[in-house]
């Protein structure tokens, strides 16, 4: 996924087998969504080398959920390019995150976190029986931790401009750079939720930290272009 990806497990029972069987879900969600891979089902259809009715499940539901952000943040997280090609990497990242701590559930783990490109998904508690501790980096200088959040059956998600520059943009007026925030986080009950809404935020610029506040089951910190953090009032239930 052109991302460093990180699982540990605990528990006796886990094995490097279990954690392989995730690395292999990532390898196949690449694939499959990847915009650089010439070969991927996402570049086909940009192509219009495939129809609807050729679409895989996962195109199928990736889409879908795509429209219901797009609904839920008011425009805001629209996955069709000013050029017109579709890129739903938005979305991709915490899904398969997500999706990827779904197997782990499944095989009957409870103690666990799943991070991909600094998104994460965490699970039930750490090693010490303590919820999963996750910092967040200086936007302007990567090599600190300007704060610290503590998750548990959570997910943490931070869109920003400061790795990848302005590859966010505001659907409503693709033209004009977002200069005024450089970083916005996002915990919400899973991350995949965390991921869209926290790309949907940093899209409205600084009135994104408004309507996480406001959205149910969210909460966020932002950091804008000179420096100051700004957080919503739940945020502080994570320190």
């Amino acid at each position: 996924m052109g991302m460093p990806v990180t699982v540990e497990i605990i528990g006796p029972a886990a094995t490097q087998a279990e954690i392989q069987k995730i690395f292999g879900y990532f390898r196949g969600v690449d694939e499959k969504f990847s915009t650089y891979k010439n070969g991927s089902e996402i570049s086909k259809i940009n192509r219009n080398e495939l129809t609807e009715k050729d679409y895989s499940p996962e195109m199928r539901e990736v889409l879908k959920l795509s429209a219901e952000i797009n609904g839920q943040s008011g425009g805001f997280f629209n996955i069709r390019r000013p050029d017109g090609k579709i890129d739903p990497s938005g979305l991709v990242k915490g899904w398969a995150i997500n999706n990827a701590a779904g197997i782990s559930v499944k095989d009957g783990f409870e103690n666990f976190y799943v991070e991909a490109g600094g998104d994460i998904e965490a699970r039930g508690v750490n090693a010490e029986n303590q919820p999963w501790t996750v910092g967040i980096k200086n936007p302007f200088n990567q090599k600190e931790i300007i704060k610290v959040a503590k998750i548990s059956n959570a997910g943490l998600a931070t869109s920003g401009t400061y790795i990848r520059g302005q590859h966010i943009y505001n659907p409503k007026n693709p033209g004009a750079p977002i200069t005024d925030i450089v970083s916005l986080t996002v915990i919400g009950p899973n991350v995949y939720q965390a991921d869209c809404f926290a790309t949907a935020a940093f899209a409205m610029g600084r009135e994104g930290i408004y309507f996480i506040e406001k959205f149910p089951g969210l909460e966020g910190y932002m950091v804008d272009k000179n420096g100051i953090g700004t957080e919503t009032t739940g945020f502080k239930k994570y320190a």
